[in-house]
């Protein structure tokens, strides 16, 4: 897709990147222009005046052999109409006369981008007004020792229901923390499923019950969610790689937490919904950037945030409000998911997808091969047909195909396509 051109921008774009750039404030204007009109595939777009400028009509546009088709787990595609407006606002913010990159994070120029990129997505998932959110570092992981530091004392017992490698990594960083319990995992059937709610002996004197919606690696993905029976009634998700991919009732949860690099934006931002009252009462021991009050009562600016990622999350935001919500973003998601796992059922076997049905990630699609020794070919082809990242992790083999919101129907279509030829030329 493509999008305006902020309007108080100067963005020079070249075929050719080896060519020299221009300076933020050339002396002599004419000259620059001059200088500028020599190379025939340049285009500048540029406002006299920073001041009431006339929004541009603009379009620039990448073309298609430009763009692979990027299956990677994450970090993942985003979408190609945040690209282009990142790519337009880069040099020039909105006409303040800097990056985002140099900006300092207590100004009001980055004070106004987190606070509309933390207002985004409290209208996309409807975040009542009882939760925080906090913008934050570390990735997910981090969260795994954060949660019980600021949720339990030592002595505290803590559910986990383990559906995939995420969840198993949570429960054993918390053991340094407090007593979890492991009231279910599926490691002994590899991941593919999800137990019956009704058959978990949940621990009434737990703190919480702790899950992980939608497991990457393997592709197992909660539809819905179990409740939990402790005493204050906790439910924690890690739902990094279906964040804002379908509407959730956050106040089904204690906290939601979520890397962005999966569905909506690069790597380097963790975002963190928390229930108001499960803030102020962590462990002494807890490190200073694990204190949820800390980050709370400064608004998540305690120290300098990655703030070009929140950017950048806040231009996703945008987007996805722009494409109706996440209903419609939802609707999107199923269809794509339906394409593929529809491709893989009527291989007759050729392609396999291990996964129970009823679970089957909508984001992550694990696939293996009837004839294993082709899987490097397939890899090896879809790559030259500019499908990338499609080996399955390291853990489980095969092939995985992650089909984001940022996604396109034709990505999905392209593969589909590909994977008939290639059974028709190796079955």
């Amino acid at each position: 897709m493509a999008t305006t051109t902020t309007p108080n921008s100067l963005l020079i774009k070249t075929s050719n990147p080896s060519k020299p750039s221009f300076p933020r404030n050339p002396s002599n204007k004419n000259a620059f222009f001059t200088t500028a009109s020599k190379f025939q595939s340049t285009k500048v777009t540029c406002t006299a005046q920073l001041q009431n400028p006339t929004p541009s009509t603009t379009k620039p546009t990448i073309p298609s052999q430009d763009r692979v088709f990027n299956f990677a787990a994450g970090p993942a595609t985003l979408p190609e109409k945040v690209l282009k407006k990142a790519e337009s606002e880069l040099y020039n913010w909105r006409g303040c006369g800097m990056s985002v990159m140099e900006m300092s994070h207590r100004g009001k120029e980055f004070l106004s981008i987190i606070q509309k990129a933390e207002s985004d997505l409290k209208t996309l998932l409807s975040i009542p007004s009882d939760y925080a959110v906090l913008f934050l570092q570390g990735g997910a992981t981090t969260q795994f020792s954060a949660i019980p530091l600021n949720l339990c004392e030592s002595n505290d017992q803590v559910d986990f229901l383990v559906t995939g490698s995420w969840g198993d990594k949570a429960f054993k960083e918390a053991q340094k923390f407090c007593k979890p319990n492991l009231i279910w995992s599926g490691k002994s059937e590899k991941y593919t499923k999800i137990p019956s709610f009704d058959s978990l002996e949940q621990n009434l004197n737990a703190r919480y019950l702790h899950i992980c919606a939608n497991e990457t690696i393997h592709g197992v993905e909660f539809k819905d969610y179990p409740t939990p029976k402790n005493k204050d009634g906790i439910l924690v998700a890690d739902m990094s790689s279906d964040f804002c991919s379908k509407p959730v009732d956050v106040s089904k949860f204690g906290i939601i937490y979520a890397g962005a690099q999966k569905n909506v934006g690069p790597s380097g931002v963790t975002i963190v919904i928390i229930r108001k009252d499960l803030i102020g009462d962590a462990q002494k021991i807890t490190p200073v950037m694990l204190d949820y009050k800390i980050h709370a009562e400064n608004n998540s600016l305690y120290n300098t945030p990655p703030c070009y990622g929140i950017y950048m999350c806040g231009l996703v935001f945008e987007d996805l409000l722009e494409q109706g919500g996440l209903v419609e973003v939802e609707k999107k998601n199923k269809k794509k998911a339906e394409i593929l796992y529809n491709a893989i059922k009527e291989s007759k076997g050729f392609y396999r997808s291990p996964v129970e049905k009823s679970v089957r990630s909508l984001m992550n699609v694990p696939f293996t091969l009837e004839k294993s020794e082709l899987e490097a070919e397939f890899i090896k082809e879809a790559a030259k047909e500019k499908m990338v990242q499609l080996k399955g992790h390291r853990s489980v083999g095969g092939m995985r195909a992650s089909i984001y919101n940022a996604m396109p129907l034709a990505g999905v279509e392209k593969l589909v396509a590909f994977m008939k030829d290639f059974q028709a030329r190796h079955a």
